[in-house]
């Protein structure tokens, strides 16, 4: 277990769901931190600063750990036993980290370009979701930046109606594959503890379940588009998306808020 004698330092973009990956694992762990929240592009001094690129990082008094997978593995090596979210077990840890990765590099990615193709062209909606938590003067800042990062962010995250709908079909499929390892009526994804995996699809679902516990929720619900409303719906309905909504029930604030 670690001596932490400050606070660590958690660079995000509040907003973000990966970033609410690396929350939910500092706080279930005890970990005391400090969250310093930035707008998009803002982050990018922080974090260059760290070493880093985009956000979450993760700056401790020895190391920065610049994504939110290194993040929680360092942050389940410094964790006591009992406390662990990576199994032990070897084949456990293997399926573990595998559905970590999928959760990651689709599930993560898709949640993403679904939501932004919903909110992009609201500037309510954007700014509700920018500049939340974060530094008044750069608040200030946002009617400036708005029209530079609006037709960057949609091409870098290659927004538009086709890319939009494939999202919202991949997030079905994985949402499918986690009813199916669930059908078995095992209460976590893998074993019989709460893990990495479990953490990682909840936080990374965020987007599209609207949890009463997302401790950076921004927008009231009846103001977000009516087709993505009913989509929110239609996810929170799913098995993959009730366990995602009992998991944020049961687990999220497990050590502490």
């Amino acid at each position: 277990m670690i001596n932490q004698t400050e606070p660590f330092r958690l660079i995000t973009i509040p907003v973000s769901h990966y970033c609410e990956k690396a929350r939910w694992a500092l706080t279930r762990l005890k970990l005391s931190y400090v969250e310093e929240g930035h707008i998009p592009l803002f982050h990018a001094f922080a974090t260059k600063r760290a070493g880093g690129q985009s956000t979450p990082v993760l700056v401790t008094e020895k190391a920065a750990f610049l994504d939110s997978t290194d993040i929680l593995k360092y942050l389940d090596s410094i964790a006591s036993k009992n406390e662990k979210i990576i199994p032990e077990e070897p084949n456990l840890r293997k399926q573990a980290e595998e559905l970590e990765e999928l959760f990651d590099q689709k599930l993560g990615t898709a949640a993403r370009r679904w939501a932004y193709s919903h909110i992009i062209g609201d500037n309510k909606l954007i700014r509700d979701a920018w500049c939340n938590s974060i530094p008044k003067w750069e608040a200030l800042f946002f009617p400036v930046l708005l029209p530079i990062l609006r037709p960057a962010l949609i091409k870098n995250f290659d927004i538009n109606a086709d890319s939009a709908q494939e999202s919202y079909i991949q997030i079905q499929e994985i949402f499918e594959k986690v009813a199916q390892i669930l059908s078995d009526g095992r209460q976590y994804l893998v074993g019989d503890k709460f893990s990495i995996a479990d953490l990682t699809f909840a936080s990374l679902s965020a987007p599209m379940i609207q949890a009463a516990e997302y401790p950076k929720s921004i927008h009231e619900k009846q103001n977000l588009p009516a087709k993505m409303l009913l989509e929110i719906k239609q996810m929170q309905e799913t098995t993959a998306g009730k366990f995602a909504l009992r998991l944020y029930k049961n687990e999220r604030f497990v050590g502490g808020k």
